[in-house]
């Protein structure tokens, strides 16, 4: 497919948060670690947080104070997370997408970001929250506990001196 981005690219890292399955008690995620996940990919062009209705207002308030534009929508965030991370896509306004979740329903925006020629991250919020389709979709993965791979997820033992 044709991209519609311009000759002098690279455009930069669009960080599409799914907060419902990042954001819970038992993975201890902070905003700022997802950030600096994907800002190793390159400058943040656009940092999103997608929430539900019940999303509490304290959570709203910090997460923009680090600077992440908050989406609140009225069910379940992963269509429109999708919609807007294809959306990004089509428009040629990034030249890497990093999806943090650990959701398999987002595989299918992987494909078509990585059909545009645009690279793709999956950021998984532990051990025990990974999708492995998510992560065998995409260029490269990153777990918050320091396990980072390339390649779809294939296994590289480079983290295991940050475990000492």
């Amino acid at each position: 497919m044709e991209s519609s981005r311009a000759d002098d690219d690279p455009v930069g890292v669009a960080l599409f948060v799914d907060g419902p399955n990042v954001l819970r008690e038992e993975f201890d995620v902070d905003l700022d670690d997802v950030r600096i996940a994907a800002e190793a990919e390159g400058q943040l062009v656009t940092t999103r947080l997608y929430l539900d209705e019940h999303a509490t207002p304290g959570l709203i308030q910090a997460a923009e104070a680090r600077g992440f534009e908050v989406v609140v929508t009225s069910g379940d965030v992963d269509v429109k997370l999708a919609v807007d991370a294809a959306r990004f896509a089509a428009e040629g306004r990034m030249s890497t997408l990093a999806i943090a979740s650990r959701d398999t329903d987002f595989k299918p925006v992987v494909e078509i970001a990585n059909s545009y020629g645009i690279r793709t991250l999956a950021i998984a919020p532990g051990e025990f929250g990974r999708s492995d389709a998510l992560r065998n979709a995409t260029n490269d993965s990153v777990t918050l506990d320091g396990d980072r791979n390339g390649d779809g997820g294939n296994d590289d033992d480079e983290t295991a001196a940050s475990a000492e």
